[in-house]
This record gives C-alpha cells, structure tokens and sequence, in this order.
C-alpha cells in the first residue's frame, strides 16, 4: 500500500492505493532507476492551484450559452528540489493551495497510482516523468499501442449547427464526435443533418443524459437503428436501472456506453453485464488503471474521458496506451478552445492521435500564455447577454421561454419524445418588445406565443 494523510480544508483525508503485484514489482524497478541516475531524493517543494478562462472557439459566436460550463478550468503546477516543474490540468474548480500544504515536502514517487483529481495527477506524473527523462506511460505499465483514437465533442446544437459541428470535425481528422442531446432540439433532425455531410466510416456518440425510461428509449433506439451513422449510445438511464440497461443492451445493436464517474469506480455494473463500453471520465488515474484493468480482464472495451486542454489529452492519451481494452474514442474538450497553455496542439491524423514520447506528458507549457488566462479568470465575470429562448412544438405552437427551456415540465413528455422540436435564442436587442418579454418569462418562467383564442 503506498499513500499519503493530511487536511483538505476542515476534513483530514488519507489517500491509498493497493498495487497488484506487477505493479508492486514495477515500482521497485522503478525505485532502482531512481537510484540509478543518482536523484534518489526528489521532493515537492512547491504546488499552484491556477483558474484559467479560455476563449471558446468562434464558430460558438451567438451560441456561447451553451459553453458556459466549459469555459473554466485549472491548471495544477507543481514544482520539484530538483529544478523541474510537472503541469496538470482539468476542467473542475480545484482545492485550495492551502489544501494541498501535506503533499509539500513528499517525494512525488510516493504517488505512483495515485487517487487524486488526476489535474494534479496528471503534474505529479508529468514531473514524474520528467524527473526520469520517460514519457508519463512508463510510469502506468507496458505500453500496448502508439496512437489512440480520439473524438471531437460539440455543445447542444441545433440540427444545422450540429451539422456544420460535424463538417469541422470531420475536416479536422476525426471520425467519431460525441454530444449531449437536449429535450429542445430533435435527435433525429440532428442525426439527419449530420448523415447529410459526414464521410461514410464518420459515426455519431450521443450521451443520453441518463434520463429516459425504458419505453422512451427502446422507441428513439429503435429508430436510431435506421441510421448507420449512430455508433454509440451513452446513458440512456439512471445508473441504478441495471435491468433497463441489459434489456436495451439485449433489444438494440447500437453499443451501450456507461459513463463511470469518480464517485463510482467499483463497477458491479461490469459484472452484470450493463453496456458493451465503459467510459472513465474524472477519474483518479489509480482508479482509471485499476478499472481498466478490470475491464480488460472481462475483454470490454474501455472508452477514457478527460476535460479540459492539451495537458489533459496528453494523461488520456498515456493511460489508454497502458490499457489492453481502451480502444474506444479518448474524448477531450481541446478542440473547444482557441486559447491553451501548451505551446503545440495534438495533432489528429485519420482519427487518432499520437502518444506523446517526451518526458512526463510530452507536452511544453507557454508560461506566458498561463499567466495571460490566469489573468482573464481573476478578472470581474462579464455578464452574458440577457437571452430569451422560443421554444418551437410540433402543431405551430411557440413558447418564450427561459434559457435552457423546461421542455419535460412545459410539455409532460420524457427528453427525446418529440418530433419537430427546437429553440432558437433571441438575445437582448435593445427594443422594448424583448424588454417586455423577457420580462414576462423571469416572472412566469415560460409564455406562450400568440396563444390560440
């Protein structure tokens, strides 16, 4: 068992990891390597916690209401007594520097495997990294492939930005783009527009939200079915409903995906036999190796889901390189942003992308280009525009509405039950008609258009 204890905030934590016995083997390997370079006494003499706000792409100009929870991440700094500094990061707001005070004076090689918010993982093993002059991979286990297959990812879109979203990724070298779907837009429409552009090996990842009943889902799967371009369907149900899972899993030939969270890395749902893929996303990288693990033992595919930057990719791209099953498209948010802190981007060629073979995450950050989006974040939040949403329903009815709209408490019926539906956004134009109606809808949360009498 290696690990560490301390005080995150008021709570006292203790963190550890049980290695399996190669892995055990590997870390005294590694201790003699150490040695060996005559640098046996590495320690964390430092650790910044940064919130950077990057600059969404501009094709989301008019539509950056929809990116509102992406444009925020932190990038982990770490520095070492030996001069060399490990960089992480990930799209969730981090701890405290405070917090982080136990890990000042340990030596970095105590985390091997360690179960921490993997932006501060992903540094301590890019220092890791660095420390032995070896690509991050090294420190995770043998090295099974070169490249790995990635996905484009895209905000909630109408069916001709979806569309348009689908032609970028496309020209771009990608061949799977994955999207939340809204109960305010049509799926069909959206996987109408998308077969309209995309090559013919391109195919659609459509994450459910986990909201649906089993009625509702068989019947949009079914006809999803019709369109070959569908490849994967993400959490079509609550995580409990294992008994939706395996009866959709058995009824449709669309492979299941089950997203596993950081607060649930057990995966019983493997051993009931749930999905067909399972997508590591947030996770620890002890637990994301360890689960892999798993999941290459029962021969399921394993799908990784890391947010935020080119640093971010990078730490996908070393675990899945580790993992016998992770041949599922690795997906990020870096082709979301026109701003990083890397000095290069990961280039992707034919729909995956290389394994970075420098030392740590093989990644170079821009201190400058860090300073200038740490700056942007701690400047005073710029309001959006007042917005006001016209919700579009089947028969020519039209509500104004609230951004995002209630679709399931304005009409009764589940996400993905209607034909036909959409919104469009009408932002603050200055004239006293929207002044009015937006108005209305603060009070009264949705207001029907010209109403029948």
């Amino acid at each position: 068992m290696f690990g560490t204890a301390g005080t995150v905030g008021s709570t006292q934590f203790q963190v550890g990891f049980a290695l399996p016995m190669t892995n055990r083997l590997f870390y005294r390997l590694l201790a003699h390597r150490i040695v060996r370079v005559g640098d046996p006494t590495v320690k964390i003499t430092d650790i910044d916690v940064i919130p950077i706000h990057p600059r969404l792409a501009t094709r989301y100009a008019g539509r950056e209401i929809w990116g509102a929870a992406i444009d925020h991440r932190t990038v982990y700094r770490v520095r070492a007594d030996n001069g060399l500094v490990g960089y992480g990061d990930h799209r969730l707001v981090g701890p405290s520097r405070a917090a982080l005070q136990p890990l000042i004076g340990c030596d970095p090689f105590e985390f091997v495997g360690n179960d921490f918010d993997p932006g501060l993982g992903g540094a301590l093993y890019d220092l890791m990294g660095k420390s032995l002059d070896v690509p991050a991979y090294r420190l995770m286990g043998p090295k099974v492939r070169d490249a790995i297959s990635v996905a484009a990812w895209t905000s909630r879109a109408s069916a001709d930005d979806f569309g348009r979203e689908v032609g970028r990724a496309a020209q771009q070298g990608y061949g799977v783009i994955k999207m939340h779907t809204a109960p305010f837009f049509d799926i069909l429409e959206q996987t109408q527009a998308a077969e309209a552009i995309a090559p013919l090996d391109f195919r659609l990842h459509y994450d459910l939200n986990g909201n649906r009943t089993l009625a509702t889902a068989l019947r949009l799967l079914r006809q999803l079915e019709a369109h070959p371009i569908v490849g994967y369907i993400e959490d079509p149900f609550p995580k409990a409903d294992r008994d939706a899972w395996c009866r959709l899993r058995a009824q449709s030939h669309i492979p299941l995906i089950f997203h596993v969270a950081a607060t649930h890395t057990r995966l019983p749902e493997l051993a009931a036999g749930v999905a067909d893929t399972y997508l590591f996303s947030g996770v620890s990288i002890g637990r994301t190796l360890s689960g892999g693990a798993a999941c290459a033992c029962a021969n399921t595919q394993v799908l990784l889901q890391l947010t935020g930057g080119t640093l971010t990719k990078a730490l996908a791209l070393h675990m899945a390189a580790v993992l016998p099953t992770a041949t599922g498209h690795s997906i990020h948010l870096d082709d979301q942003y026109e701003d990083d802190v890397t000095t290069t981007r990961l280039p992707v060629v034919a729909g995956a992308s290389k394994v970075p073979d420098g030392p740590g995450l093989g990644v170079e950050v821009d201190e400058d280009a860090l300073t200038r989006l740490a700056e942007r974040a701690a400047a005073p939040p710029v309001a959006p525009p007042r917005c006001v949403g016209i919700l579009r329903l089947p028969g020519d009815r039209s509500w104004y509405t609230a951004v995002p709209p209630d679709v399931v408490r304005l009409t009764g019926r589940e996400e993905g039950d209607l034909r036909g539906i959409c919104v469009d956004l009408w932002q603050d134009d200055g004239s006293e008609n929207f002044a009015r109606i937006y108005g209305e809808v603060s009070r009264e949360g949705a207001v029907e258009v010209d109403p029948a009498p």
